[in-house]
């Protein structure tokens, strides 16, 4: 698997190419988790939102479906008593309806096959009241950022969309949600986090 195979070295490449956005966007993630949130974060990668939210909730899962991507965000967050590791599909959680305060999922919805069961699922294990916060890259504006999509395409990896803001808000929109507030990292790469609080 592609993400296994590039685990190893996918910080060292964040941090040469976009380290800023990298960095800020698991800060701007944590902005929106509290002391006492339980906490669902899909496709952690090697845990770079993590570490951030880890810092602040009272409890977190933090799952993903490559086996090496979980290896690096536990050796990562391996100081926190509040964290547990899980393999797990994003389009089909496995655990009960309205039971996290918050869900997380970074960088991944444009790498999705079927997006809206994503966030089907998202939606269904978050509480009402809680938030669906979706960071995601946005780098079609960007001559660099292109080039860098490119690269990482030739290494193995299948975007399924690429977005700009307007193309990222037309999405959620697309997708039944309207009340989304969007809060950009700006940088080489920047990154669009969408949060969307489940009535």
């Amino acid at each position: 698997m592609f993400w296994d195979k590039i685990s190893p070295l996918y910080d060292l490449f964040e941090n040469v190419y976009n380290h800023k956005v990298y960095a800020d966007t698991g800060k701007k993630v944590a902005e929106f988790i509290d002391t006492t949130d339980e906490v669902l974060e899909c496709a952690c990668g090697t845990g770079a939102i993590t570490v951030c939210i880890a810092e602040k909730c009272r409890r977190l899962i933090a799952t993903d479906f490559a086996p090496g991507m979980l290896k690096q965000a536990a050796r990562k967050c391996r100081k926190f008593s509040n964290v547990r590791f899980k393999r797990a599909d994003i389009t089909r959680i496995k655990c009960r309806n309205d039971r996290f305060d918050k869900v997380v999922a970074g960088n991944v919805i444009h790498l999705l096959q079927d997006p809206a069961k994503a966030l089907a699922e998202l939606e269904r294990v978050v509480k009402p009241g809680g938030q669906i916060i979706i960071p995601t890259y946005i780098n079609m504006s960007k001559k660099s950022a292109g080039l860098a999509v490119k690269f990482v395409e030739f290494l193995g990896a299948d975007f399924k969309k690429q977005f700009d803001l307007e193309s990222y808000k037309s999405f959620f929109e697309g997708m039944g949600y309207n009340n989304v507030e969007y809060h950009v990292v700006d940088g080489r790469m920047p990154c669009a986090t969408a949060v969307i609080t489940k009535k």
